[in-house]
């Protein structure tokens, strides 16, 4: 097979889909791999890392779109890039269709065989290629948002972790999950005032015992965002329904209770945000004003660092990228129902039950186009 690796384009996109150790081990089982001269360039890898690793480096991303069986990208194609995909070739890649009718369409309408990174599963429930990209944006979240909370940047002005005699300021995440967890321990290590909400009891008792008292845990109702609402200095979104749009957690008419210059950081945003204020904006304008709140919903976070977003992706990734260049991605999809979990279109049929509810598209089970 040969598997294509374009150079991200959607705005300060830096990471790469291939690394140069995972295109020579693509290429030691058999398989060419062209890539896109600069692709790896905002992740610290040149063209001549590829060469030596026996890739082709291709001079523009309409050559490795029309010569590549598997197109394997990080973000969503971009519509230049989706005008190149057709029937019969496969992409891989984060698609986060749910909120972006515009890209289901012309997914559909290509024809292409389109797996999802974010909805492929694992044996505990868990998901595999997204969780990595989950820790980093949850990590950043907290930097992002004491960033935020500069004066110079519209915010309150208060330092995350205070000082001796100045309280730290007030940390809410909304979801438990990976992002939640992972933003926890970053605000609580710079020293926040940290309260988590999520509406599983057994992660509740888990974040409780793994924290050791350095964090609140409480059960996420809509009174219970309403209540810490107004003594936030920084709410972090960190929800998810894996395949579908994010609820809607924070009103526009709750910000009007919270102290002007308080920050709402979305790292649901790639699913369409879980406040109703929100917006996607990019890492060179990250930020925006609505009724006295600053809003941070950057919708590739992780993107601020490629070098470790990208290795800790490509770690993920790279053994479904072989299993479907190995095996075809019918075979690889009807072996492991995890990697079925993640086929989202094939030949104009949409496959993803979530994705057809939020955007009003008939879907067909994924199993029926095998």
């Amino acid at each position: 097979m040969l598997i294509g690796c374009p150079t991200e384009v959607k705005p300060q996109e830096y990471r790469v889909g291939l690394r140069p150790d995972a295109a020579a081990e693509a290429i030691s089982r058999g398989h060419k791999v062209v890539v896109q001269s600069g692709a790896g360039l905002g992740s610290g890898y040149t063209d001549d890392d590829y060469v030596a690793a026996g890739a082709e480096v291709a001079p523009d991303a309409k050559t490795v779109f029309d010569s590549a069986d598997m197109i394997v990208k990080v973000k969503e194609p971009q519509p230049a890039e989706r005008k190149m995909l057709r029937r019969g070739q496969i992409l891989f890649t984060y698609l986060h269709l749910a909120p972006d009718p515009d890209q289901t369409r012309d997914l559909l309408d290509s024809g292409v065989t389109a797996i999802a990174y974010e909805t492929v599963t694992d044996a505990r429930g868990g998901l595999p290629l997204l969780a990595p990209m989950s820790e980093v944006a949850g990590r950043l979240a907290p930097q992002a948002g004491s960033w935020a909370l500069q004066k110079a940047n519209g915010g309150e002005g208060v330092l995350l972790g205070g000082v001796p005699g100045v309280r730290p300021a007030n940390v809410v995440i909304i979801g438990g999950g990976v992002v939640g967890t992972a933003a926890a321990r970053v605000a609580a290590g710079m020293g926040a005032n940290v309260t988590v909400l999520d509406r599983s009891i057994p992660r509740l008792s888990y974040l409780d015992d793994i924290f050791m008292g350095r964090l609140t845990t409480q059960y996420a109702t809509a009174a219970a965002t309403a209540e810490l609402l107004p003594t936030a200095d920084m709410v972090v979104g960190a929800v998810l329904v894996p395949g579908a749009a994010a609820p809607k957690l924070v009103t526009r008419d709750q910000l009007s209770t919270m102290k002007p210059g308080a920050v709402l950081v979305d790292v649901a945003i790639d699913q369409g945000g879980c406040f109703e204020t929100s917006k996607a904006t990019t890492h060179q304008d990250p930020i925006y004003e609505v009724d006295g709140i600053v809003h941070y919903c950057v919708a590739n976070m992780p993107g601020a660092v490629p070098r470790t977003s990208t290795q800790a992706l490509g770690n993920a990734t790279l053994p479904f990228t072989l299993a479907i260049a190995d095996k075809g991605w019918r075979q690889a999809v009807s072996e492991n129902p995890h990697l079925l979990a993640g086929l989202s279109t094939h030949e104009g049929k949409l496959t993803s039950a979530p994705v057809g509810a939020a955007l009003g598209i008939e879907s067909v089970a994924p199993e029926s186009v095998l």
